[in-house]
């Protein structure tokens, strides 16, 4: 089975920006990127042991700066494996209650949906009782939204990676036809406008999110 959390978190850690610009837009202009950003992996870390999840996850916790000057830390959950959407919706209220409690910090919780169900998307939780109410509502992205095609030329290094995640998920456990498809992605980093220190890169992530048997790496 493809071992999709860990490239999606190193592409992260590599391109935080370009992440935030790629997929959410509109929450990457309210940020003062001038000021930089720190990935606070130990303070995640000490949460995930708290929740005793017993999952590994593509999560990021990252600071940021908005640009009225106030400190956000930003959650970031890549979801591979769609699950029940009541247990999804309720680990991210976990994630953000538990985070805000420890470090009394705003948190914004934003999710990246990468399975293969159209119909799947949990966007909100919420627990009643007795004229209680506790709510989380995350902006959500989907990656089967996008249109593969429109992505060919387009030099944000994530557009690249949504294709290579689509191409991975298409070919399954039938890796047949698997090396024409990752070799013309791979080709076609060089009509994107990218340095080369960023082709080099994406080369490394493609490999690790398209991995071939070693027959289908070397036809014929």
């Amino acid at each position: 089975m493809t071992d999709f959390d860990s490239p999606w978190k190193e592409a992260i850690s590599l391109y935080f920006h370009d992440f935030m610009r790629f997929f959410f837009p509109l929450i990457e202009a309210e940020i003062d990127w001038a000021r930089g950003f720190e990935f606070l992996d130990t303070e995640l870390q000490k949460i995930k042991r708290e929740t005793e999840t017993g999952r590994r996850d593509a999560d990021k916790l990252v600071k940021v700066w908005c640009r009225n000057g106030e400190e956000i830390w930003v959650l970031l959950h890549i979801e591979v494996q769609s699950q029940a959407q009541s247990e999804f919706a309720e680990r991210m209220y976990i994630y953000n209650s538990r985070i805000f409690d420890t470090y009394r910090r705003n948190i914004a919780s934003l999710a990246v949906l990468a399975d293969d169900r159209p119909s799947w998307r949990p966007y909100h939780y919420q627990r009643d009782f007795w004229g209680c109410q506790a709510t989380l509502t995350f902006p959500i992205v989907k990656l089967l939204d996008y249109n593969i095609s429109e992505l060919d030329i387009d030099p944000n290094p994530f557009a690249a990676l949504v294709q290579a995640h689509r191409a991975a998920q298409s070919m399954g456990d039938n890796p047949e036809g698997g090396y024409e498809n990752k070799l013309a992605l791979l080709k076609s980093l060089y009509q994107r406008g990218l340095s080369r220190e960023d082709i080099v890169e994406l080369f490394r992530l493609i490999d690790w999110l398209i991995a071939l048997p070693e027959r289908e790496e070397r036809p014929g």
